[in-house]
């Protein structure tokens, strides 16, 4: 009976604004797959390609790993920022040496930006309504 070599898996939570993203990554080739669709797919620019590719330039690794990510909420922008977040924290667990790599490139701070609550007594968030002095 033939065993199967267990693939170690790292699993890792990335956040930016309102956005997570829940990243799996193991030893492989290279293929990103986000919500069941391919890299390419999901992300349609080069732009938000290359914000997810970041944290395997920044160790000089490209291509070593697989990632499979489930991204929700916010927009396309903010998912790209989750998981490239949740791939450098994943890449913590792999080995503790790229820390200082990751942290100079800025890839382990999570970006808190949201938008602000909407005021009662107001349009907006800061917005108030035109003040008339008679």
């Amino acid at each position: 009976m033939a065993t199967k070599k267990a693939e170690i898996e790292y699993l890792a939570t990335g956040r930016r604004k309102t956005a997570i993203a829940r990243v799996r990554l193991s030893q492989g080739t290279g293929q990103v797959t986000v919500n069941g669709r391919t890299f390419e797919e999901y992300f349609p620019t080069t732009d938000l390609r290359l914000l997810v590719e970041g944290p395997f330039k920044a160790i000089e690794r490209p291509g070593a790993f697989d990632v499979v990510a489930i991204c929700e909420g916010g927009g396309i922008a903010g998912q790209a920022g989750a998981l490239r977040h949740g791939i450098s924290r994943a890449l913590l667990q792999v080995d503790e040496n790229f820390r200082p790599i990751l942290k100079k490139a800025g890839l382990l701070t999570r970006d808190p930006r949201m938008k602000e609550r909407k005021k009662p007594g107001q349009p907006g968030a800061r917005r108030r309504f035109q003040f008339s002095k008679r």
